[in-house]
């Protein structure tokens, strides 16, 4: 069952769907920070390197499902709530380009939580309903990670689409009754880590394991206004495409408040995630290897990127109904 992906990114929905049992043949990303990564560990997929606005549909090859998480930015609570008015808003309707013309059994497209607020209502339903143009019937639901054996409490939009003549009667997957933890994911890893180089660039050749290094600096008012820390026994914060705003390591105690928005760290333990804890909670496997000079991409990477477990369940829903 061949599929293709837009807006790869380090392809965790593709490493999800091959866990399923899908064949990834075709991807395309546009970001030139990313194509090394994505080539060095999806060897048997064919990368785009094109804006999609430039993609013909003879471009990209047959399949039976289009997957992908258009750019997500404009629709987030903590962005500009910009939404489809946005560049970035308006690459959705490319995804939907390709859809109509390729007109595969299915999609699946995820996007932030903010993309259901009350604000983008007109935006969300026009969407809706140019996938139904395209011959579909959209399935939308927002799920958290953590349900399906992810560490980390990360709620995204899922649309998934089947073509009206299937006659598909689809079910998202059902929350798991098991939630893993921070000490699930990197309790091995807790010792390890090191920090980043001046200007946090990459210290690679030191790591052990690959890419279990940390962003160094201090914090902005705004990352001190909230408790970042999360204990051992918990699921991570989301992890954010940002290493400024990565969670601080559960080795720490929890922040304390000083004042309304204003809290402060309770010992001198703390240090943010490295870019494997990230990955990790993130589930993806240990021999992903992140290609990067500064840490910035490397966190971004893993921070935009669908936990692998997540979609691996989500891919297991589609399967059973194709």
């Amino acid at each position: 069952m061949e599929v293709v992906s837009l807006f790869a990114g380090c392809g965790g929905l593709d490493l999800g769907f091959s866990k399923a049992g899908f064949k990834v043949t075709w991807a395309n990303e546009f970001d030139p920070e990313i194509w090394e990564t994505y080539q060095k560990n999806h060897k048997g997929t064919e990368l785009s390197k094109k804006d999609l606005r430039e993609v013909r549909s003879i471009d990209v090859p047959e399949c039976i499902g289009i997957i992908g998480g258009p750019p997500c930015q404009s629709w987030s609570e903590a962005g500009s709530h910009r939404g489809i008015n946005d560049n970035r808003g308006k690459l959705f309707y490319e995804y939907i380009r390709l859809l109509f013309e390729k007109k595969p059994k299915f999609f699946l497209a995820e996007n932030v939580s903010g993309m259901l607020s009350e604000r983008h209502a007109d935006a969300r339903n026009n969407i809706i309903k140019e996938f139904e143009k395209a011959g579909y019937v959209v399935h939308v639901k927002m799920l958290n990670a953590n349900d399906y054996d992810v560490p980390e409490d990360r709620h995204r939009v899922f649309y998934v689409g089947f073509k009206k003549g299937l006659k598909v009667n689809y079910e998202f997957p059902m929350p798991l009754d098991n939630k893993p933890t921070l000490k699930n994911a990197i309790w091995n890893l807790r010792t390890s880590a090191i920090p980043a180089k001046e200007k946090n660039y990459t210290n690679g050749n030191l790591c052990k394991p690959k890419n279990h290094e940390y962003l160094i600096g201090g914090f902005s008012s705004m990352y001190m206004s909230r408790n970042r820390v999360r204990a051992w026994n918990e699921p991570s914060f989301t992890i954010q495409a940002g290493g400024r705003h990565a969670p601080i390591h559960p080795d720490s105690e929890k922040m304390l408040k000083i004042s309304k928005d204003k809290f402060k760290f309770a010992d001198e333990r703390h240090r943010r995630l490295s870019v494997r804890e990230c990955a990790k909670i993130q589930t993806f496997e240990n021999d992903f290897e992140f290609a990067y000079e500064k840490l910035y991409a490397g966190y971004k990477m893993i921070g935009n990127a669908v936990p692998v477990n997540l979609a691996y369940h989500v891919a297991m829903s589609i399967k059973r109904c194709l």
